[in-house]
């Protein structure tokens, strides 16, 4: 009887929990207006970049009474005989010597830059960061500045309007963003390769340029191209570097130089659409270089974030 008149103790009831509200299709909204938001602004940014070159390529096939009738319109005859014009009033020359100089500079400095940034990468001696921040401070330096002093040094080594001396600037002034970005690179590869290479009894030359080296080709090729661009369309160093100091000495302007010529050439008598072929000419190039090479250069970019 005890047990069953034992009083039992009651059961607490649960406590209710709060229900939070459910904000999935808020974030979902949110997403999807920033993701058209990010869309639209790289939709108009692409217009803006693709629309003038398009308007200049329809401009080299159109006669100068079409251009001052309509800027805008469809040219009415498609013919090349603009760009076998503007070839023949010099851009041909000025190709070749922009060419020959890229020929030389963009290897030389890949080969320099990427040196200096694997021994400050992976060796430790005294002034090593002190070197890197030379390199560094070099890339922020406002080539405006130096343009005096390197005229009359580059006058001194007798190299004004010489291939050898244009090279040479090209390359120092391309040195300190090359040992910036490859510096980086060199130091997302796996250590393990280069001690095992070391313990192997390779050189430090040979495990440079047969071990590390190849391991970074995606780095070298997108810094590679930025070079190639860089260069290319540079305009002050050629202009103050690369003028005739006596009636004798040839012309070795480059493409930038180049359409500066062509048109103050032209004088009152305008050949709008030769000086607009001069410039398709010196823009295709490059155009078909980045559009051949651009998943190389986005992989090269990306990997040492992802390494």
């Amino acid at each position: 009887m005890s047990a069953l008149t034992k009083e039992t103790s009651p059961v607490p009831a649960p406590r209710p929990v709060d229900k939070v509200p459910a904000r999935s299709g808020e974030r979902r909204g949110e997403g999807v207006v920033l993701n058209a938001f990010s869309h639209g602004f790289l939709a108009v940014w692409a217009l803006l970049i693709v629309l003038p070159l398009l308007w200049l390529v329809l401009s080299s096939f159109k006669t100068d009474a079409q251009i001052g009738a309509s800027a805008f319109g469809w040219p009415q005859h498609w013919s090349l005989d603009v760009f076998t014009r503007a070839w023949d009033k010099g851009i041909g020359d000025y190709f070749l010597n922009t060419v020959i100089v890229l020929v030389f500079s963009v290897p030389l400095t890949m080969l320099f830059g990427s040196m200096a940034a694997y021994v400050l990468a992976r060796y430790q001696f005294w002034g090593n960061r002190l070197l890197y921040y030379f390199f560094v401070a070099g890339a922020m330096f406002p080539v405006f500045l130096a343009l005096v002093p390197l005229f009359f040094m580059v006058k001194r080594l007798d190299m004004l309007n010489t291939y050898q001396g244009l090279i040479l600037v090209y390359v120092a002034y391309s040195l300190p963003f090359t040992v910036f970005f490859m510096h980086a690179f060199f130091r997302t590869l796996p250590t393990a390769v280069f001690e095992a290479a070391i313990l192997d009894g390779a050189s430090h030359s040979r495990t440079f340029f047969q071990v590390m080296l190849p391991m970074a080709k995606p780095g070298l090729l997108s810094v590679g191209i930025f070079n190639t661009l860089g260069q290319w369309n540079q305009f002050i160093l050629p202009t103050v570097l690369m003028q005739p100091q006596s009636g004798d000495d040839p012309e070795r302007y480059v493409l930038t130089q180049g359409l500066i010529q062509l048109q103050q050439q032209q004088g009152y008598a305008t050949d709008l659409p030769v000086l607009f072929a001069g410039v398709t000419i010196a823009m295709v190039p490059m155009l078909v270089v980045y559009l051949s090479f651009q998943r190389q250069v986005q992989a090269g970019l990306t990997s040492a974030t992802l390494k």
